[in-house]
């Protein structure tokens, strides 16, 4: 079984990145580098955070038209493409997703003052949960049909850490496994958020490996756990009135944010934004025609 990138859409970018290892305190990161084209504008690094369930080749073809800005990185979420899974005993809370970020920055960009950040989806919410807790590191912030996490009522919290705790004492049980990676993608193209199959090849081959007994999932498992706490509307509010970051919302026609009530008072709350409204799903930056979603970053980011 072959797990390399299929030809198709990605025969240029595959020969453009390189592979990234960024050892933190009590986990290493994974991820997609993507060096400056032509003349940089600044040298200052583009960050791109990928969605729950993807990984960094979530970007890989918006990367190639993004270069010319600058060096790209595009960061696999701890337990997700090739990160390391979270210790024993712990799970995936937003905050230690912004956390790795932090740490991520600090210890491996140390050079920079600041940043861009570009965030898809769970991407996008730590982004924002980041710019909004270290404005002083963000220069401008990018959320591709995301804008904050998703929030349960005060009422909620009881039953909501219920949930969380006892799915954690049952465990995940036995991860599926596939003939080819075909298959596993052929799986990937329906649901919520549908991918065409040539995408959700190129997006799984960094999700999968080979086992004794075929492919089965990289991923942890455990990201399917519901968290034991989420925020209430009101603490997302105070997260999106402290962003200071000039920000760009790429708002999926056919996406999450279509169907969420709550976007567009947020949108109204953070200080300096605008909106590029986009005719495709939740991943318009991958599928389909993404040459709007690449043209309005570049112009977002060009600016000083």
């Amino acid at each position: 079984m072959n797990l390399s990138l299929s030809p198709g859409p990605l025969a240029e970018t595959e020969a453009s990145f390189t592979e990234m290892r960024w050892p933190l305190r009590h986990i290493t990161l994974a991820g997609l580098h993507w060096p400056a084209s032509g003349e940089p504008r600044d040298g200052r690094p583009v960050i791109m955070l990928h969605g729950w369930l993807d990984n960094s080749l979530s970007f890989c073809r918006l990367a190639p038209g993004l270069r010319q800005l600058g060096p790209l990185w595009a960061i696999d979420h701890a337990g997700h493409g090739h990160s390391d899974h979270r210790p024993e005993g712990q799970g995936y809370m937003l905050a230690d997703y912004v956390s790795d970020v932090a740490e991520l920055l600090e210890t491996h960009f140390s050079d920079h003052e600041t940043v861009d950040l570009v965030g898809h989806s769970l991407g996008g919410i730590v982004a924002l949960l980041f710019a909004a807790a270290f404005p002083e590191k963000v220069r401008r912030l990018v959320m591709i049909d995301s804008l904050g996490p998703i929030s349960k009522a005060p009422e909620e919290a009881v039953s909501q850490l219920r949930r969380g705790i006892r799915k954690r004492l049952a465990g995940s049980g036995t991860s599926n496994t596939y003939r080819s990676l075909e298959e596993a993608a052929r799986l990937r193209t329906g649901g919520r958020n549908p991918l065409s199959e040539d995408i959700a090849q190129v997006l799984l081959s960094r999700n999968l490996t080979e086992g004794a007994d075929g492919l089965r999932w990289r991923t942890d498992p455990r990201l399917r756990h519901p968290s034991v706490m989420m925020f209430t509307e009101e603490q997302v509010m105070a997260f999106v009135a402290a962003v200071e970051a000039p920000t760009l919302l790429v708002r999926a026609e056919h996406g999450l944010l279509a169907s969420f009530d709550r976007w567009q008072e947020r949108f109204d709350t953070l200080a300096d934004v605008r909106c590029l409204d986009i005719d495709g799903g939740h991943h318009c930056h991958l599928d389909g025609d993404t040459t709007p979603v690449e043209d309005g970053i570049r112009s977002f980011l060009s600016e000083k």
